[in-house]
């Protein structure tokens, strides 16, 4: 399941919300993102 969050006020926001609406719950912001996950490097030897 993607989770979208907030760029306002940091919250996250389920996509079951955001078939009815573009905005945050929260604060009303229309401004969301998708937070990226943290990828390791690992240089070969």
């Amino acid at each position: 399941m993607v989770e979208y969050k907030c760029f306002d006020c940091g919250k996250k926001v389920s996509t079951e919300y955001l078939r009815k609406k573009v905005r945050c719950p929260y604060c009303g912001s229309k401004i969301l993102y998708k937070p990226r996950r943290i990828s390791t490097k690992i240089k070969a030897r």
